[in-house]
Order: C-alpha cells, then sequence, then structure tokens
C-alpha cells in the first residue's frame, strides 16, 4: 500500500492558529530568561563545554567526516582530536590579535576546518560570521564590513573565482580587516596561510593560560547568520548559543535523538542547518556528523553506508536525486530512520520514494535564520503529514497566524508570527530593522502565510510578499511550484503573480520554468499535471515562461522581483 494512501485512524485534533503552551512573553526580559532557564530552553552551559565533556567521556569516537569530493578522500575527527584542534586554532586567533567582540570571517565550503575555527571561535570570545564561498564581491564587502571583522579565512579559488585574491583587495578597503587566511593553496601578497598559523604550529604551544577566562557565555553573541537578501542588502541575524540551543534542543527532541545519531548533512556548514542542525547538535548529544564539501547528492548516500547514517537532512530537490541514485546503485540504508526535509514544500510521491528505496519515513521542517528551526512533522503524526503540513512549533516557540482579510472577509490564510526561546538577539546593526517585525506583544512576523493543518501545526504557503489572490483565496503557491517541478519536462519551477491585462481583471499567474532537458512543459501539460495532482482549476496558470534558471540569493532563495519586473514588461 502506498504511504501516501494512509491515513490516520482517528480524526486529528482541531488546532487553534496558537500553538497550546503557556509562555512568559509579557515577562520583564530578566524573568523570561530565568523561565527559559527553569524549562531547560536555556542554560549556563555552552556547546564549547558540550565538546570538552564529550571529549573526556568519549574521547575516541568520530565527532566530524568531511569528504573532499574532487580528491576522493575523507578527512575525520574525533572528541580529542577536535578538542585540541580548538585550542590550537584558539592560540592561532590570538596570535593574530583577535579579541573578545571581533568577528572572525570563514568563507568556506564543508571542510573539517570550519568545525575547530567555530569552536575556536567560542574559546578566544569571538563571533564567527560564515559566508557562502560563491557569496558576490559586493556582498562579501558589505558583510565585511558591517561586521566590521578582523580576519577573514577563505580559499584560493571556488568554481573559477579567485576569492583570496578578491578578500585581499578588500583588505585595502575595510581597515578593520587585518588578516586575510588562505587554505589549501597558493597565497597571494598581503595574506597568510592557513596550514602555516593554524594547523602546522607546535603542539606545545598550542594551550596557553591565555585562553583561560576568555570563552562566550551561554547569553552572548556568538555567531552572525546572514539572510537571502531577496529585497536588498542582506541583514546579518544575531545569535547567542542559548537562542540556538533552545532550537537544537527542540530539534533533537522531536525525534528522540541520542548519541547514537549519525547526521548525513547535505546543507552548507555556512547555513543555520548546517552549522547547528549539524555541528551544533551533534557535539551537543555526542553524535557524528559527516558532510561533503561539494554539491554531489548522488554521492550523499556513501557517506549513510559507510557511517551507518541515522539522520539524512537536505531540501526536496537533494531528496529526490538521492532516490533516484539509490534505485541506480543500491546502498545499504539499513540504518537510516529519518529523512527530514526543509525549505520547501514535500511531495507525497517523494515520501513514497524515500520509504521504498532508502526505508525511511519522512519528515517535513519549517524554520529561519532568525529562529532556526521551528516546526517539524513527528513520528507520532500520519506518515504521509510530511506532504500535508510543516508541522507542529518546538517546545520552547510559539506559532501564530493572524488571518488575512480580503473584501472585507477573514479567511483562513494569515500572516505566520512566532515568538519563543530561540528568536534571534537581533539584527546587527540593524535593530530598527528587526524592532519593525516585532509586535508589541513580542510576536515576530516570519513574512510567511500560513494556514493551520487541522492538527496543531502549520502549512506554509509561501511569502506575503508574492501571495497571489484569486476569487478571494490565497494561492498555495509553494506546493504549486513543487508541482510543476515535479514535471518529468521540469527541473524547477516558480510562480509569480503579474498585472491583469485588462482593468479590473484578475492577476495573471505566471509559471517560470526550467526544462529538465531540451524542450520544457507546455501551458496544457502544466495545466494537465496539476490538475491531477488534485488542484483547483482557480489557480492554473495563464502563462508558462522557460528559463536555462531561476534567479537566486546565496540562501536558494528565488528573487521573483527580478520575474516579475521582467515577465511584466515582456508581455509574454
Amino acid at each position: 500500500m502506498s504511504t501516501a494512501a494512509k491515513k490516520s485512524e482517528t480524526p486529528p485534533a482541531s488546532a487553534s492558529s496558537t500553538t497550546a503552551h503557556t509562555d512568559p512573553r509579557d515577562a520583564t526580559p530578566e524573568k523570561r530568561a530565568a523561565e527559559y532557564q527553569r524549562r531547560g530552553w536555556w542554560r549556563n552551559e555552552t556547546f564549547l563545554d558540550d565538546l570538552f565533556r564529550q571529549a573526556r567521556e568519549r574521547p575516541h569516537k568520530l565527532a566530524v567526516a568531511g569528504r573532499r569530493v574532487a580528491e576522493s578522500r575523507t578527512d575525520t575527527l574525533d572528541y580529542a582530536e577536535l578538542a585540541r584542534l580548538t585550542d590550537r586554532f584558539a592560540m592561532a586567533l590570538l596570535k593574530l590579535g583577535v579579541r573578545r567582540g571581533d568577528f572572525v570571517a570563514a568563507q568556506l565550503p564543508n571542510r573539517w576546518e570550519m568545525v575547530p575555527l567555530m569552536f575556536a571561535c567560542m574559546r578566544v570570545g569571538a563571533i564567527i560570521c560564515p559566508i557562502s564561498p560563491i557569496c558576490p564581491e559586493d556582498e562579501l564587502r558589505h558583510r565585511l564590513s558591517l561586521t566590521d571583522a578582523r580576519v577573514c579565512v577563505t580559499l584560493p579559488e571556488w568554481s573559477g573565482t579567485p576569492l583570496a585574491d578578491i578578500v585581499t583587495t578588500l583588505k585595502s578597503e575595510i581597515p578593520t580587516l587585518e588578516h586575510v587566511l588562505v587554505m589549501d593553496g597558493p597565497v597571494p601578497e598581503g595574506a597568510l596561510s592557513f596550514h602555516e598559523h593554524f594547523v602546522a604550529v607546535d603542539p606545545e604551544e598550542s594551550r596557553g593560560a591565555e585562553l583561560d577566562g576568555l570563552a562566550l557565555t551561554a547569553d552572548e553573541p556568538f555567531v552572525v547568520l546572514f539572510t537571502s537578501g531577496t529585497t536588498g542588502e542582506s541583514k546579518g541575524v544575531l545569535h547567542s548559543q542559548n537562542t540556538v540551543h533552545s532550537a537544537v534542543r527542540g530539534y533533537v527532541d522531536a525525534f528522540g535523538l541520542g548519541d547514537d545519531w549519525v547526521a548525513a548533512v547535505s546543507t552548507p556548514l555556512v547555513h543555520y542547518s548546517g552549522f547547528a542542525q549539524g555541528i551544533l547538535a551533534g557535539v551537543m548529544l555526542g553524535g557524528t556528523v559527516a558532510f561533503q564539501d561539494v554539491r554531489k547528492n548522488e554521492a550523499l548516500l556513501d557517506l549513510v553506508e559507510r557511517y551507518g547514517a541515522t539522520l539524512l537532512y537536505g531540501p526536496p530537490a537533494t531528496l529526490a536525486e538521492v532516490t533516484v541514485s539509490q534505485r541506480a546503485v543500491k546502498r545499504d540504508t539499513s540504518t537510516l530512520r529519518h529523512v527530514v526535509i526543509g525549505s520547501a514544500p514535500v511531495l507525497s510521491e517523494l515520501v513514497d520514494e524515500v520509504h521504498v528505496t532508502l526505508g525511511a519515513r519522512t519528515y517535513s521542517l519549517w524554520g529561519m535564520s532568525e529562529n532556526g528551526p521551528v516546526t517539524m512533522t513527528r513520528p507520532e503524526d500520519p506518515e504521509i503529514w510530511a506532504a500535508e503540513s510543516n508541522g507542529r512549533a518546538i517546545e520552547a516557540m510559539q506559532t501564530r497566524i493572524d488571518r488575512l482579510d480580503i473584501g472585507g472577509e477573514k479567511v483562513l490564510v494569515g500572516r505566520l508570527r512566532v515568538r519563543g526561546a530561540s528568536l534571534a538577539l537581533g539584527y546587527y546593526k540593524r535593530e530598527d530593522a528587526f524592532t519593525a517585525e516585532i509586535g508589541a506583544d513580542g510576536w515576530f512576523d516570519t513574512g510567511d502565510l500560513a494556514r493551520d493543518d487541522g492538527r496543531g501545526g502549520i502549512r506554509v504557503l509561501g511569502r506575503a510578499r508574492d501571495a497571489i489572490v484569486r476569487d478571494g483565496l490565497v494561492a498555495p503557491v509553494t506546493e504549486l511550484e513543487a508541482i510543476i517541478g515535479s514535471h518529468p519536462k521540469a527541473a524547477e519551477a516558480a510562480l509569480v503573480g503579474l498585472p491583469p491585462a485588462t482593468a479590473g481583471g484578475e492577476t495573471a499567474i505566471c509559471a517560470v520554468v526550467v526544462p529538465r532537458s531540451g524542450t520544457g512543459p507546455s501551458l496544457e501539460e502544466v495545466h494537465s499535471h496539476l490538475r491531477e495532482s488534485g488542484h483547483s482549476a482557480r489557480f492554473l496558470p495563464d502563462r508558462v515562461e522557460l528559463l536555462s534558471a531561476l534567479p537566486k540569493t546565496l540562501t536558494s532563495k528565488v528573487r521573483k522581483a527580478e520575474l516579475r519586473q521582467r515577465y511584466a514588461t515582456s508581455g509574454g
């Protein structure tokens, strides 16, 4: 029997627009912090404390496995090695003049060096600023300047872009940027060798009294993660270890994860999902995290088989490629229990395919840089629920749907707001922008539209600014995009609303499709595919436009404003 056909044997409970647990949001910050501590969402310990505890209790257990795909090799660190390298890297930062409160930028792919560097920053009281290696020069300049970064660690080049040369040139423009460290390759004039200053040093000098008393506390800022910047310059989301801990704790508790957890992470370590749900969750639990430095989804199952992964995390497109790979070359995935999918809707076909090819169950997750993973489906939900919901909130967070008023009537869809212990400290040097998103009652406006899922959770329908309304109803944009993108002739799709052709007419719906190969689907084929999926004719696209690639941000968000401008003026 197809998992898509399985339903709960008992009717789902009616869900209110707010998750049903009491929360001390109206208390003073001091009382609120105390209550978070009492409930275990916040703590006095830090992720650095977790690391050193694991190094004492399970020194030779594998902590990190970082695969270098092009070089056909995997670098591994056990907990004892990771702790020693953390101290070594911390001493290197001190020798470079890094002090408490300084920012250290890391423009790196998924490499093992990123992990001890994260903890070394905590060790010396610095704030790490993870940056993607595909970050454009203007955006890189913005991030380094905004944070007044003291140090930037980068590569000689990535995908043909001379990263080391670019960052070294920026050093002359940014007064605070004192050191550029280059990993794995030629070092341009004005930069330093990362290996020489961080790795190949005398072990006897890698731990000094200078480190004592410098480590960040649980409530101090420790990381700045930049938003996608779909409507302008990206914003730096500032988190403490406690705001991240509450999210990570809720994430692992939802699935009942423990120290036998082995995660294969497909997302970048410079993003929240890889940084926190991957590395920090693994160290907190005493588990193992495996990753690879380039996107090669067909190889992810090699990591699953080799290290006995129990959890695989990634977006829908990644997991779809993984299942195709498994059908082509079967790997042992018998250890895999959780396949967690974030960032986009999960189709029932993918739930079935994961079950059949990998023998695992699929879960859906929703979150954002400002608060990490907030909602997810759970083991106690119906097996198909990942295709119908983004789940309910973790214990430390609340969700609320403020229903929209369309034509004088409240509709079932509304703006999604959240609040709780995982909410970020703010936007670095943009407190006005952060405050503008928070109401007087402390609810943060996510910018997403959602509806109640009928079981105490939510179903996210898309960004509010990209909403398409027909006949007084809001289109489920993200679901429609996922279905169109699953057409055999399509690799990916985005929906945008365009001005009506006549005054007083309905908004025109334009489907922008990336062809899988050669010719993409016609308008008629898109209509047929959507009808077969059970979607209403009300939201069938009026146009289909083909594009070789969708314009995206560094976090893979589609720049829909560009698409609207392009096709509103093209006239089809």
